[in-house]
């Protein structure tokens, strides 16, 4: 059993989350966006799996920072172009994952902390509550703007 009916990963699945409709907010873009996140963070649940040292965790895990950052600048722009009312309470939740992962790859780099199932289900978690708590919230704002 892969994964369980919402996509996320059980303990034996190769993927730690696995895209279906219930993640689409309904902008193509954006959508595609999301789809490349979760392939990042299947990148790295797979390098962790692998044991694959270190330096490839280190890598996959910057790529996955980088990635979020470019996603929710481009996310934070559409939202601030067509006024979304709720924009200062979604943009301080892109911060707070900003400085988590921040965190992470300090104490990763440090030697302090080691990529674990823990943190891989905090991103797992994040990811799939985020999409679907806060980011579908926009969907009918945006799509109402002519967003699609």
């Amino acid at each position: 059993m892969p994964a369980d009916k919402k996509g996320m990963a059980t303990e034996t699945a190769t993927k730690l989350v696995t895209w279906t409709d219930q993640y689409s907010v309904g902008i193509a873009r954006i959508d595609a966006e999301h789809q490349k996140l979760i392939g990042l963070v299947n990148d790295l649940y797979s390098a962790m799996l692998g044991g694959r040292g270190k330096d490839i965790v280190g890598h996959t895990l910057d790529g996955l920072a980088d990635y979020t950052k470019s996603h929710f600048v481009n996310e934070e722009r559409l939202l601030r172009i067509h006024s979304y009312p709720e924009f200062e309470t979604h943009k301080a939740e892109h911060d707070k994952l900003i400085r988590q992962v921040k965190h992470l790859q300090d104490e990763h780099r440090a030697g302090k902390a080691v990529i674990s199932m823990d943190v891989m289900r905090f991103l797992q978690h994040w990811l799939v509550d985020h999409i679907v708590g806060v980011d579908k919230k926009y969907t009918a704002h945006l799509q109402t703007a002519g967003v699609k």
